[in-house]
């Protein structure tokens, strides 16, 4: 019979839901259960694309002996990290306390029934190896220890809550005056991490960085950096040219498992392609390379294809409940910190095509709402099945003269570069150079190329695909809706800009209630306190929709989600922004963190939308909530800038104010198309059409039938612009 998570909403949950674990979901019933039975607490937090988790349920979790054990002994809870980060954030940094090494996915927990963890590892296996215990023997010895040592556990749970308080930032007794040190510092930082052979930061396993790079291309243009500059556009060169890429679906997995990009872990995750669409958007203004421009071609058709829901409740079923895959062989003898640096890492030194969609009309667009989670990495019960090749089917699927274009393109002919004797394509030899050995203009190569990938994209789509989280999480969707929209403007698209704009209209139709966020939706049921990440991100994107395509509803929407913002989560008394609301359930700590993970800090993304807020509302509340978050976390920032990126970035705002420019009349949006090659982080573009009304003062400018631009930086505005070449010489200056 299907236990407890048969009725919870996460189809993580729901993979669980036929086990023989007792699995309990995390809520006050469950917990109060542990009190009365007086056991201690079996957490296990993971997420649908998890492979390692689907390798320790398959191992532990499906067999019927270490269930019994486990429901001997716990009071067993099952938690999906992307519906409870709190949860998540709390439990990986006890973790690191209590065994001093990073965290990751699963997380396996001990705790006492008051929530107070006492030991913690990763995945364990069902059989001892890779100098890891047997399962079913920890869970005998954890019964053992919490029987026979409570006092002990006690006093550590008390040490242990005592460090996590002290691990949140706190206001100095003098107040920060806030400077630029921290910017050239985070520069600096992140050129002594990077690798100059394959791009990127450290060695492996290989992550994407986003916030770290969006910077960096800020800095590069602010201080004329040749160097910072480099190292955003050799890294989005090698990380799209590796396997990292999906080089015939577009869309980025989420990591590479080697210092080449080659392998990834082939999860895609909606949170690391919605950044990345802005970033290479940007770093196309940047430099002019038409390479980027495909990939976000490519990766915008990806999302529009696969991850946005086709209705108005984000109810579709076809992969609610796909059961979980059975895992691969490991690659390697693992130690126990395999799974712990390829699902997560909290400590930086540890580091972490061609489709339809694009072509679809309006009409069909129309109809989509909200953006799915995540593609698992594994199909068929294998990693990664549904990417890989062998040579001769890719052989047979071609003709020869396309083969002889791909092979050497994609590596094939060179050794497997995966398990099974498989082939993972990634770019191993330039175009340019093949199609000189085989006496090809680059326009017949390119004809070859494209060819070639359609047919093996089309040979790909009849496979067994890989399972789909569909629920819609307001966080995630705000780094989509954020990244397309900024996508729409640069490239001029309507099609990503209407795909953005109903997906925020559905985030403000059903996870908008009653002047509170939800956090998700799945299967037409909206719940969950929204977290900070929820009301940052979403406040980004719809001021970057602003900037795409004005509509009165979007800066609505915006200055709900400010104000919400500031009553539910500033820390009025140090400043910068807790993670869980004022009314959030009491748990262990409260975190407020200011570093960037696999997405930027939401203090970060915080700041930055507030200060710009403040630009197009007037309203220096918002200003001000920015300027007590940076001064909270510049002693930080002073002494690991790399790793507060965004704030970083929000820290170069404040300090030098973005610009405010308003264009309004009958050429405008030609206007704004003569704007869109031009790199201008520094800008604030609002296009007003002739019917605009009910604008705060910044933008109320009047309809005089001319085109007209209004600049303003600060407290600072020019006399209106009625012509487009002093525009852009201003601009320019």
């Amino acid at each position: 019979m299907p236990n407890r998570l048969a009725q919870e909403t996460s189809p993580y949950l729901q993979q669980h839901a036929d086990n023989p674990v007792d699995w309990h979901a995390w809520n006050p019933e469950t917990l109060r259960l542990a009190r009365e039975q007086d056991k201690p607490i079996l957490l296990s937090i993971g997420y649908s694309a998890c492979h390692w988790c689907h390798v320790m349920a398959h191992e532990s979790f499906e067999d019927a002996e270490v269930a019994a054990e486990m429901n001997k002994h716990f009071i067993n809870i099952k938690v999906d990290r992307e519906e409870r980060p709190d949860l998540d954030q709390i439990y990986q940094t006890a973790h690191q306390l209590l065994m001093q090494r990073g965290g990751g996915w699963p997380l396996t927990m001990f705790l006492s029934p008051d929530g107070t963890p006492f030991f913690g590892g990763t995945y364990f296996p069902k059989e001892a190896r890779y100098n890891l215990p047997a399962f079913p023997d920890l869970l005998q010895h954890i019964a053992q220890v919490y029987a026979g040592s409570r006092a002990e556990l006690a006093a550590q749970g008390k040490r242990l809550t005592a460090a996590l308080a002290g691990a949140l930032p706190e206001a100095g007794e003098t107040a920060e005056t806030l400077g630029a040190e921290p910017l050239a510092l985070a520069v600096r930082q992140l050129g002594e991490n990077f690798d100059g052979v394959n791009g990127g930061f450290g060695d492996t396993p290989k992550f994407l960085h986003p916030a770290e790079l969006d910077l960096l291309l800020r800095r590069s243009h602010a201080a004329d950096d040749k160097e910072s500059r480099h190292m955003v556009r050799y890294t989005l060169q090698q990380m799209v040219h590796g396997g990292l890429y999906d080089q015939l679906g577009g869309g980025f997995f989420r990591y590479s498992v080697d210092a080449e990009w080659s392998i990834p872990h082939f999860e895609k995750m909606l949170y690391d392609n919605g950044l990345l669409l802005g970033l290479y958007g940007a770093a196309w203004q940047s430099s002019g390379e038409p390479l980027f421009a495909r990939v976000v071609e490519q990766t915008a058709a990806w999302a529009m294809r696969e991850m946005q829901s086709p209705g108005g409740r984000g109810d579709e079923t076809r992969h609610a409940r796909s059961p979980l895959p059975n895992p691969l062989p490991p690659r390697a003898p693992l130690s126990n910190s395999l799974p712990q640096a390829g699902e997560r890492t909290i400590e930086k030194s540890n580091l972490e095509s061609p489709g339809e969609g694009a072509n679809e009309s309006l009409r069909e667009i129309d109809v989509k709402r909200g953006y799915y989670s995540s593609l698992d990495a594994d199909s068929e019960h294998e990693e990664g099945k549904f990417y890989v090749w062998q040579r001769d089917e890719i052989r047979s699927l071609l003709s020869a003269e396309e083969y002889a274009l791909i092979a050497p393109h994609y590596g094939l002919d060179g050794p497997p570069n995966f398990e099974r004797r498989a082939w993972h394509p990634r770019v191993r030899e330039p175009l340019g150079k093949i199609a000189q050995h085989l006496r090809l203009s680059p326009e017949q190569a390119e004809a070859l190329l494209d060819s070639a990938r359609k047919k093996l994209f089309a040979a790909r789509e009849r496979r067994i695909r890989p399972g789909r989280d569909e629920k819609i999480l307001g966080s995630w969707n705000g780094l989509m809706i954020a990244g397309m929209a900024r996508a729409a403007r640069i490239f001029d698209r309507p099609d990503w800009l209407h795909s953005a704009q109903r997906a925020l209209d559905f985030v403000r139709g059903t996870l908008w209630r009653d002047g509170r966020l939800l956090a998700t939706c799945k299967d037409g049921k909206a719940h969950l306190n929204a977290y900070l990440d929820d009301h940052a991100f979403l406040l980004n994107a719809a001021l970057e929709l602003l900037q795409a395509e004005f509509r009165n509803a979007d800066l609505a929407f915006a200055v709900q989600l400010a104000d919400a913002l500031l009553a539910r989560f500033e820390d009025k008394q140090d400043g910068g922004f807790f993670f869980t609301s004022h009314d959030h359930e009491a748990l262990i700590q409260r975190n407020k963190t200011g570093h960037d993970d696999a997405t930027p800090s939401g203090n970060g993304i915080a700041t930055q939308a507030l200060l710009r807020l403040a630009l197009l509302t007037g309203n220096g509340e918002y200003r001000a909530a920015a300027e007590r978050c940076l001064k909270l976390f510049f002693p930080a920032m002073r002494q690991a800038a790399s790793y507060h990126s965004s704030l970083c970035t929000a820290l170069a705002e404040y300090l030098q104010p973005a610009a405010l420019l308003v264009l309004r009349g009958k050429e405008a949006t030609a206007w704004q198309t003569a704007l869109r090659t031009r790199y201008l982080p520094d800008v604030l573009v609002v296009v007003l059409n002739e019917d605009a009304a009910g604008l705060p003062e910044a933008l109320d400018k009047p309809a005089s039938g001319q085109t007209t631009a209004w600049l303003c930086r600060g407290t600072q505005c020019l006399a209106p612009l009625t012509s487009l070449d002093e525009l852009l010489k201003q601009l320019m200056q």
